[in-house]
């Protein structure tokens, strides 16, 4: 859909003959839309709350999907920062299309996604604020690894997958 001003890079990782690997070992895949917007790059200002408005949209049959996923046990994985937003802005507001400006950050509790696959982040970017809380303090680990062993950055970089804290075991 026509509207954003970059490309949700997390889902670059996926290829057609990954996806449809996925679906024959069961997983579901569903969409959403967010329409990524300039502020997305933009620094975080101390003592900021909101941020830029983005528009979003959630088809039914994925609010179908995620209902179904939760009453039977299983995780809502959100591929991106994008759509970690675009759901916690529904789990929060109950509206399937709109706009939001959430700022998540640590503190922010999580109502929808179980997992986040995420590239890695710049220091300073509210993306990498949402991922840090949502991974909690092994974040900085994480990246002190990724660092050490040259991961790539960006839109075409090295990405992780990070369980909710809730669901994380010792091992």
């Amino acid at each position: 859909n026509d509207g954003a001003v970059a490309a949700p890079t997390a889902g670059l990782h996926f290829t057609d003959a990954i996806l449809d690997q996925l679906q024959e070992n069961g997983v579901g895949i569903a969409y959403s839309t967010l329409h990524v917007g300039y502020g997305t790059f933009a620094p975080v200002v101390p003592d900021q709350d909101r941020l830029h408005i983005e528009k979003y949209a959630i088809p039914q049959t994925t609010l179908d999907q995620i209902q179904k996923t939760k009453e039977s046990g299983g995780r809502v994985i959100a591929v991106g920062t994008t759509v970690a937003r675009t759901l916690e802005t529904y789990a929060l507001s109950s509206s399937p299309s709109g706009e939001t400006d959430i700022f998540i950050k640590q503190g922010f509790q999580f109502k929808c996604i179980d997992a986040l696959l995420t590239n890695f982040h710049l220091p300073d970017s509210s993306l990498l604020y949402m991922v840090s809380a949502f991974a909690g303090p092994i974040l900085e680990t994480v990246y002190t690894h990724a660092l050490e062993n040259n991961y790539r950055f960006y839109s075409y970089g090295d990405c992780m997958l990070i369980s909710s804290p809730d669901s994380r075991t010792k091992d």
